[in-house]
């Protein structure tokens, strides 16, 4: 599949995942693709929590929102961190300009769409969710203080073919000046 392809194709599947496991090496390369994502001066810091034991993914799914634990049930749940202050941040601590931690989940952002884009081209589907008991997921997975809980992301197989919703027109979100 071409990136166009792959771009246009990519939905957010909710509640049509096969009972089906996602390998640990199918995961293991989709990570790999996501640590290319570039990031503030090669900062690195988004960290991935996978639920892959039963109690683990029963924690992880108590911690979304109810509509989500249907909409991403039988998927594997990511949950996904970055490493605070240290992105947009000078070494001796002090914010490089007024984004500070914005660039942490700026950089985190662009591996969770290659996140999402690879898994699409590896014949997966995937659901991020935002709406989650950041306190449970830190405790969870033992995720140290100086880590930021963003999200919760799906990865699984299905066969739903979710309709393409509207775009805006380009003129409502590229000026040319």
């Amino acid at each position: 599949m071409d990136f166009n392809e792959v771009v246009k194709t990519r939905r957010s599947v909710r509640g049509a995942y096969e009972k089906k496991e996602v390998d640990k090496e199918i995961l293991d390369e989709l990570f790999k693709c996501v640590q290319y994502a570039p990031s503030w001066k090669n900062s690195q810091t988004g960290r991935y929590y996978v639920a892959k034991s039963d109690e683990a993914a029963k924690k992880l799914r108590n911690a979304i929102a109810p509509f989500n634990r249907n909409n991403s049930e039988n998927a594997t749940l990511i949950a996904t961190t970055f490493v605070t202050n240290r992105a947009g941040f000078e070494k001796d601590g002090t914010p490089t300009n007024e984004a500070g931690n914005c660039w942490g989940a700026y950089d985190l952002g662009l591996q969770a769409m290659v996140l999402c884009l690879k898994a699409k081209e590896m014949g997966l589907d995937t659901l991020i969710m935002g709406i989650r008991d950041a306190g449970a997921i830190k405790e969870t997975f033992n995720i140290p203080d100086d880590e930021m809980v963003m999200s919760v992301i799906a990865v699984g197989y299905s066969d739903a073919e979710p309709a393409m919703p509207p775009r805006k027109e380009l003129s409502e979100v590229v000026k040319y000046l």
